[in-house]
């Protein structure tokens, strides 16, 4: 049997990340870019300039916490809304809108995390940053 693994490169990653950031200035949004692996490990991280410290962190646990549930950290936040309070308590769960899984023929491969402005603000800049490359998050 022969398994061929996809993974998500540091040009990938670069490139989210480019299209990412291209999507916060044309809305003059001031915000943190996280890209990890599979594996929840950290392969990209960019700081735009005017940016809350605060936002390192949350964009870092935004991306780490989509590619671990392998699902957008919006759902997560609508069990939350929803009163399933118990998805506070899982491990890793981050629930708050701005983390995208990044899903290459049907592999997970990663995720982008994004913090700085309104949640689901966050969320458009990462998806855009997945659009570029033809991915689905």
């Amino acid at each position: 049997m022969t398994n061929t693994k996809i993974i998500l490169t540091q040009e990938d990653a670069k490139e989210i990340a480019a299209n990412a950031d291209a999507e916060a200035k044309r809305n003059n949004w001031p915000v943190v870019i996280a890209i990890v692996d599979d594996g929840g490990h950290l392969l990209h991280l960019q700081r735009m300039d005017n940016v809350q410290y605060g936002s390192v962190n949350v964009a870092i646990e935004k991306a780490r916490a989509a590619i671990a549930f392998r699902r957008p950290t919006k759902v997560l936040e609508n069990n939350i809304t929803e009163g399933k309070l118990q998805y506070l308590g899982l491990p890793g769960a981050l629930p708050v809108e701005g983390g995208l899984p990044i899903n290459v023929d049907g592999q997970f491969v990663g995720a982008v995390g994004v913090s700085g402005v309104r949640s689901h603000q966050d969320a458009q800049i990462a998806q855009a940053g997945i659009d570029a490359l033809g991915l689905s998050g």
